[in-house]
């Protein structure tokens, strides 16, 4: 962010998002308008357990909105939420399909009483279908969609992911992309409407690829036998002589060629790349090679060179190397070391504005306001 961006409104300044406190691709979904500048409220449930009350107040994927605590159950409350929708934008909610019904809160009346406004829900399987109101996580869904059984090697079998795919990805990702594409088309039409976001559908899409390498046989073995799933030998981990992991990319013939020629390998003595039958030699052949020195070594030794190989750092080196440090790539909020708002606009950048709120933090300053 540059000097005269400080202080700069966001792009997304001037819209208001109403949330309703939930787990996962909501939440995410909620800071990326927050970190775009939207006034971002979020809606607090009396029923939270002080661990979870506790774990939100320190949970980045909380930052940059205010809270206000409020019982749904409660006549007076829901209709201090209605008077807050009635000034929103967007509302956005994480619900099982049929909770934001049963609390009167029904988003189809809610775009007809007020019909600017942009109703974002997201869930596990989409708001219809045989499994609509099924419970699952981010593993689930991974599996449901084929995913999973894309990830791992041939004797590992499925190796789950970290809840990165379906839940921010699949999910948080494609749901802010539906809220914000629905604000745009606002922006002719005058008319909001609801946005139907389910991970599953989400975490599909990202699928696309391997179903196109799939249809035209590039794809056709099991897991780790492929091409780009680890089992090429160009393109893969290999372990290093200290115990750590280099990463190896080099698909194209120049990388691969940079790749050899940085090992210390005669290119004229190796099998060829394009025999698959030639890939379990070459597999050794490498794996040998970066087993001999340690992660410092081969980063040093391949770095400035154009081989697609990159040492696998722990999530605690990551915001201490020279391309994250060099564009501000993480900030501490309240001491806290997280990843900074992305992408970077020219004009009106994003910012981390406010900390993460404590349970129902604002609540005498939201509910004066009305």
């Amino acid at each position: 962010m540059s000097a005269e961006s400080v202080g700069v409104p966001g792009p997304l300044a001037g819209i208001r998002v109403i949330e309703f406190a939930g787990m996962g691709p909501a939440p995410f979904a909620a800071m990326l308008l927050a970190d775009m500048g939207a006034d971002v409220v979020r809606i607090d449930s009396p029923l939270a357990s002080e661990e979870a009350r506790h774990r939100a107040a320190r949970n980045p994927i909380n930052r940059g909105r205010r809270a206000v605590l409020l019982d749904l159950k409660d006549p007076i409350d829901r209709d201090h939420a209605e008077r807050l929708i009635e000034s929103a934008d967007v509302v956005l909610e994480g619900f099982r399909p049929g909770v934001m019904e049963r609390l009167g809160l029904d988003p189809e009346r809610l775009v007809r009483e007020h019909p600017r406004l942009v109703v974002g829900r997201m869930s596990g399987w989409g708001q219809t279908g045989p499994e609509k109101a099924g419970a699952c996580h981010d593993i689930n869904i991974l599996a449901m969609t084929g995913l999973l059984d894309t990830i791992g090697t041939a004797p590992s079998g499925p190796v789950p992911p970290p809840m990165y795919l379906a839940d921010f990805a699949g999910g948080g990702l494609v749901f802010v992309y539906g809220v914000l594409c629905a604000l745009m088309e606002r922006e002719r039409s005058g008319a909001g409407q609801v946005v139907d976001a389910s991970m599953a559908e989400g975490t599909s899409l990202l699928s696309l690829v391997v179903r196109e390498l799939m249809r035209r046989g590039d794809w056709s073995g099991p897991r780790g036998t492929n091409e780009l799933d680890t089992g090429a030998p160009y393109y893969t981990v290999y372990p290093t002589g200290d115990g750590r992991h280099m990463s190896v990319g080099a698909i194209e013939p120049q990388f691969y060629d940079a790749l050899v020629r940085t090992l210390g390998l005669d290119p004229e003595t190796l099998p060829p790349r394009t025999d698959r039958d030639c890939w379990p030699e070459l597999h050794r052949i490498f794996a040998a090679r970066f087993l001999a020195h340690d992660l410092a070594h081969w980063s040093e030794r391949f770095a400035g060179v154009d081989a697609c190989v990159a040492p696998v750092l722990t999530m605690a080196e990551v915001p201490e190397h020279r391309q994250f440090l060099a564009r501000d790539a993480f900030v501490a909020v309240e001491g806290l070391l997280q990843p900074a708002p992305t992408p970077r606009l020219s004009r009106t950048p994003g910012r981390v504005a406010r900390r993460m709120p404590r349970h129902g933090e604002h609540t005498d300053e939201i509910l004066g306001a009305l």
